[in-house]
């Protein structure tokens, strides 16, 4: 039912009582598609669709300062968004969270309405989890050092959850220095986190900024956190439930196997458990899921708007880049199209070396296809027609091996490890060619304006 609403643009859903596997109904209401159109993503972040652009610039202004007048400017459109960001969260004794508590033998996971989502999943599966955690050496009232992260999270027990986290995640890093002191790891799952925590614990943020700091700039608030009951961590006040708990050195478990973004199911891999000391939540909360699969689904969504929050970032550092085009159907990230004003031999191939090593979600695109300006680069149409007349196989490919790649590509030959293919699809100049090049085709302006106005005229129903 998720998934056809989705695919039609429709609303969020709420099921107040779900039927759950053994017949029975679920107390707790499920609510999801939360995410589903990007006006709602946009929402989410405190913006329009239309200020989408502006708060990319911010982006790029935070992870890279620009020259003092480009910085200005861009902190000029986000007065209080500035200020949000240099203001220490609001720490609270009591919390709406915390007004129903599970402790120790009390606690059961059972009593959240946990889906199992795909036929040949492994059970049931969390897949909206904020999980927040810190580095070892830190205090719990320091929220700026800690990292807010959204990770699959396996229900395996009464009070066992598995985490999986990739070794380069915020919470991959934290839970090696606690390892590394032979400690356990406190750890807090946040579920129904507010739309602005949830989208920026999965925002590529600079290192510096704290996902829980920059949710409360983009609510327009100063964050309201509440001190755990069980673990030394700050979790949000206004979340619907939080689960609580530890990870052991060295405690893993086969996680998996789950059907994934990708269109497939993915193997089981080990990775850690938590024990879960505490479950708290609102007297009445909802339980906020979603599904993973080949898109659409809400993390494309989600991905495509990001796409657009990450191009000024990516301008900045590569300025002869016009447009990136990650398309939703590619999985998001495992495809960039990219469009550049090219002024010089080879610089199509310098663009695809500078993306893959740009940011970290980029070191996954296994394919960059890389047009000139004039190529709707949204457009396949537009894309076979440059792959066709402006690449020659023998001249415009570029294959890189043993690159890092995301796990969950079983097509890669090993494990974390793939090529990379990149495509100059660009009218070429200078060196690259010894012949004439050919002259595109073109409509007379003059010759459309007359086609049009006589369509017009001819074909009411046509909207010209």
């Amino acid at each position: 039912m998720h998934r056809a609403v989705l695919e039609n643009g429709g609303p969020v859903l709420r099921f107040d009582a779900p039927v759950q596997g053994d017949g029975g109904r679920a107390t707790m209401p499920v609510v999801v598609n939360l995410f589903g159109t990007a006006e709602r993503v946009a929402a989410g972040l405190g913006v329009t669709p239309e200020g989408i652009d502006d708060l990319g610039a911010f982006l790029a202004a935070l992870r890279s300062p620009s020259p003092p007048d480009g910085l200005r400017d861009a902190l000029s459109r986000w007065p209080m968004l500035k200020a949000a960001l240099a203001t220490r969260p609001k720490v609270l004794r009591r919390a709406p969270v915390q007004e129903v508590v599970a402790e120790g033998a009390e606690v059961d996971l059972g009593t959240l309405p946990v889906q199992t989502h795909w036929p040949g999943d492994a059970g049931p599966l969390i897949t909206w989890p904020v999980v927040l955690t810190r580095p070892h050496g830190t205090a719990a009232g320091d929220a700026g050092r800690y990292n807010a992260g959204v990770y699959r999270a396996q229900v395996i027990g009464r009070d066992r959850v598995i985490l999986r986290w990739l070794p380069h995640r915020g919470g991959a890093a934290h839970s090696r220095s606690w390892m590394q002191a032979g400690e356990a790891m406190p750890v807090a799952v946040v579920l129904g986190a507010d739309p602005a925590t949830l989208l920026s614990a999965a925002l590529p943020l600079p290192e510096t900024i704290s996902e829980l700091t920059f949710a409360g700039a983009l609510a327009g608030a100063q964050p309201r956190l509440v001190p755990a009951r069980t673990v030394p961590i700050l979790v949000p006040a206004g979340a619907e439930i939080v689960i609580e708990g530890w990870v052991a050195p060295g405690e893993t478990a086969p996680e998996g196997p789950f059907g994934d973004h990708t269109g497939y199911f993915n193997a089981a891999e080990p990775f850690p458990v938590m024990q879960v000391s505490a479950i708290t939540h609102r007297r009445d909360p909802v339980y906020l899921s979603t599904y993973t699969g080949r898109p659409p689904d809400e993390p494309a969504i989600i991905g495509e708007v990001f796409n657009r929050l990450a191009l000024p970032t990516i301008r900045a550092q590569v300025p002869e880049i016009r447009d990136v085009w990650l398309p939703p159907a590619a999985c998001s990230y495992r495809m960039a199209v990219v469009s550049i004003d090219k002024r010089y031999p080879g610089q199509a191939r310098r663009v695809m070396m500078a993306l893959w090593g740009m940011l970290p979600q980029f070191s996954y695109t296994k394919l960059v296809v890389v047009v000139d300006t004039d190529i709707d680069l949204r457009s396949w149409d537009d894309i076979a027609w440059a792959l066709a007349t402006r690449m020659d196989p023998g001249r415009d490919l570029m294959l890189l091996e043993k690159t890092p790649m995301d796990y969950l590509d079983f097509a890669s030959p090993e494990p974390g490890l793939a090529g990379k293919l990149g495509i100059d699809a660009t009218t070429k100049i200078g060196a690259e060619t010894t012949r004439d090049w050919g002259t595109v085709m073109r409509t007379d302006p003059a010759d459309a304006a007359f086609a049009e106005a006589l369509l017009g005229r001819i074909m009411p129903g046509s909207g010209q």
